[in-house]
């Protein structure tokens, strides 16, 4: 059974989740679901069916907005069953704890596994109110990829300084400056096994870039496992197919955490994405090369 890759958004009160959101949906072409605990900005004015454990209305091009009503792990069966998403985005409110949901993700739900925890810090508020709540510091913990918000609203010092303290909380993070959430989609969520070699280039993000490593060879797991567990910090993420002994997988990795899933491809074809990371490529390839 394919599973659905699984995003989780969280970040405190007025961070910028729904701005995100609303980012996502107008820049992929991913079928998505959106889970909410309820109807939010995002929302639209239009028909809104009723679930047994969700309430859904109809988005842009075929994505849909869900706001839950019952359990989730049986809400997360009901969009499955009906709407059959590419991919599922689950926004937690400003005030909740992440760590549970995941738990409940990476363990409890074999129809969908966990793409990359995304958490939103309002920069400017950091700054504002430098003690740290509870909440907003199991955030940060939980985090692959923290969104660095409001960088403009803040002077370069102090930017720094915000980066030292969320460093203390979580140094496997990667941290991305941006302005309204404004970043390029690829770095947080796994690509389309149709489509993952496009690669946009946004000229607003010119610290990030990419190289590519397409191959006929078959790896040794625990050597690529190896080499994919020591990859540089500026790595953000790692995309794509491997080809091993018993079959092709699609890899997909974000920060520190990576997961296969058995793939119908033949070839290894990768992609790195991340910033200033051109200077590691030729490296790579020859730690890869020396991985079969």
């Amino acid at each position: 059974m394919k599973k659905t890759p699984t995003l989780i958004i969280t970040g405190y009160l007025g961070s910028g989740k729904t701005t995100l959101l609303k980012h996502i949906l107008k820049n992929s072409k991913k079928k998505i679901a959106i889970i909410m605990n309820e109807f939010g900005e995002i929302s639209i004015d239009s028909k809104i069916v009723k679930g047994k454990n969700i309430n859904m209305t109809e988005l842009m091009n075929g994505c849909v907005c869900c706001s839950l009503t019952g359990e989730f792990e049986e809400a997360i069966k009901e969009v499955i069953n009906k709407i059959k998403p590419e991919l599922i985005i689950v926004e937690t409110t400003g005030i909740a704890e992440p760590d549970a949901l995941i738990v409940d993700v990476e363990k409890n739900l074999k129809e969908i596994y966990l793409d990359s925890v995304i958490t939103i810090v309002d920069v400017d508020s950091i700054i504002e109110f430098p003690q740290i709540s509870r909440t907003t510091i199991l955030q940060i913990e939980m985090a692959d990829i923290i969104l660095l918000n409001k960088v403009d609203l803040i002077t370069k010092k102090q930017l720094t300084l915000v980066k030292t303290k969320i460093t203390k909380i979580n140094n496997k993070a990667s941290q991305i400056e941006c302005l309204n959430c404004d970043v390029d989609i690829n770095l947080l969520f796994s690509l389309h096994e149709k489509h993952w070699i496009n690669l946009k280039k946004n000229k607003q993000h010119t610290k990030i870039e990419t190289f590519t490593f397409e191959k006929d060879i078959k790896f040794n797991k625990s050597k690529l496992e190896k080499i994919i567990k020591t990859l540089p910090k500026e790595i953000y993420r790692l995309k794509g197919f491997v080809n091993f002994k018993n079959g092709t997988f699609l890899l997909n990795y974000v920060s520190s955490r990576f997961n296969l899933e058995k793939s119908n491809k033949e070839k290894t074809q990768l992609v790195f994405i991340g910033e200033n990371i051109k200077k590691y490529q030729s490296e790579m390839e020859k730690e890869l090369e020396k991985s079969k």
